[in-house]
């Protein structure tokens, strides 16, 4: 079997124990160690296995995942999230659709602080959904909403999908960071005016709430404070310099825990629960890029990322319609696979592609984010519809399906503008130092 063959063999392979339910990480390292030995042999696919494992969670750069998922840990922990939430309802809960408006825009701020789409919408989820039943919300429009919202956490940075994306691709994760900054703002922007003109076209699908007096607006914005320090202390450090994204996210996870110290939030059992699902997801993260290491040297030895670049490169049609059928595929593959696991699998595959035509690896990352955000809340995977699901069982999963289209709509028409305006992702990283 020539290398090519044994390349498109490991891949359906691949897919074929996704769909059996293997474990992400477990099933590229699988696939990627036979195939290496396939085409090198036994002695040096266990020399690559153990390097590569060895390499991965020893690596200095690989420790900016656990940091800043330790960050949203302690964020949540210490009721940053609650916080949030109560300051966007008393500014915007009075208005037609306004819980769901105020939900978007405290999903974006937590997401500011947390890294991951599904813990985004779990944690929002748990605080907004019984308020939106206590007011009469339609169940499609609220758990629409929160599933949305939630894929502001892979976006805004910190971002745990633009750091894999970052290691795998050798670009800045600094400037991955702000290049979603733009975005991110303009996507929320885009799920508040998607509210509001679902709300202006049917009112009773979001009842306004208790209107509030200023005195009482003005004393809630003690609530974002926090969540704002915690912000511009690790990703403005960041954008200006100070520290690198390790150091960010370090600094970042221990400002969490010295306001939830300071707000006696954190007692010994919270302490050691946030500590504990800080530590398994970052496990799970490392463990999935360790696997996309073996798989990728596996690719790469079977040498079909390089000729498919080469076979793309030379199609007869404009760079912008090649980018528009990598896109395509993502799209389609989110349907079936998770953000983070298409993204490590494809990622070596179509990234040289990326490179010979030219386009901005920063860019493309974002783009990635993008599709990827779609994938998380469409069916049949949909893993932020899922976690919805478990908060709200009483809800049946094709209300919260049908919940999030609107939201689909927006996130492709941000993902239009990021194409035809680069800029808009480009910007600021090209202002950060480091």
């Amino acid at each position: 079997m020539s290398p090519e063959i044994a390349g498109m063999a490991g891949i359906g392979l691949l897919l074929f124990l996704f769909l059996l339910r293997m474990p992400v990480a477990f099933a590229m390292a699988f696939v990627g160690f036979f195939g290496f030995a396939y085409l090198t042999g036994p002695g040096p696919a266990l020399s690559l296995l153990s390097q590569d494992i060895f390499e991965t969670f020893s690596s200095y750069p690989l420790s900016v995942i656990p940091m800043f998922i330790l960050m949203g840990s302690f964020a949540y922990a210490s009721g940053i999230s609650r916080r949030l939430f109560s300051t966007t309802y008393t500014w915007l809960g009075s208005f037609t659709g306004g819980l769901t408006i105020a939900t978007v825009v405290a999903c974006a701020g937590f997401a500011a602080i947390c890294g991951s789409t599904a813990a985004t919408a779990a944690t929002m989820g748990k605080i907004v959904l019984p308020e939106m039943k206590k007011y009469n919300y339609d169940n499609k429009l609220a758990t629409g909403t929160v599933a949305s919202a939630g894929t502001l956490g892979i976006l805004i940075p910190p971002s745990t999908v633009l750091i894999v994306y970052g290691i795998l691709v050798e670009e800045s994760i600094g400037k991955l960071f702000v290049a979603g900054i733009i975005p991110g703002a303009m996507l929320c922007l885009f799920f508040v005016l998607t509210v509001a003109v679902l709300c202006f076209r049917n009112p009773s699908l979001g009842p306004p709430g208790p209107k509030t007096s200023w005195a009482a607006k003005i004393k809630s914005l003690g609530g974002i404070i926090e969540a704002a320090v915690l912000f511009f202390l690790a990703i403005g450090g960041l954008f200006f310099g100070w520290f690198s994204p390790t150091q960010a996210g370090a600094i970042g996870a221990g400002g969490a825990l010295l306001i939830g110290m300071i707000r006696r939030k954190l007692t010994w059992d919270i302490f050691m629960e946030a500590g504990k699902d800080g530590l398994l997801t970052g496990c799970m993260v490392l463990f999935i890029i360790a696997g996309a290491v073996i798989f990728g040297h596996f690719l790469a030895i079977s040498t079909i990322p390089f000729l498919l670049a080469d076979w793309v490169g030379n199609l007869p049609i404009h760079k912008t319609a090649i980018m528009a059928i990598i896109i395509l595929i993502y799209f389609f593959g989110g349907f079936f696979m998770d953000s983070m696991a298409l993204i490590v699998v494809t990622v070596p595959i179509f990234f040289p592609i990326v490179r010979k035509l030219g386009f901005d690896p920063i860019w493309f990352g974002v783009i990635l984010v993008l599709v990827a955000e779609m994938g998380v809340i469409t069916p049949p995977v949909g893993v932020n519809v899922f976690v919805i699901k478990g908060i709200a069982p009483e809800i049946p999963l094709q209300t919260i399906f049908r919940g999030i289209f609107p939201f689909l709509i927006a996130l492709i028409v941000l993902t239009i503008f990021v194409v035809i305006f680069p800029q808009i992702a480009t910007f600021l990283p090209g202002l950060v130092s480091y």
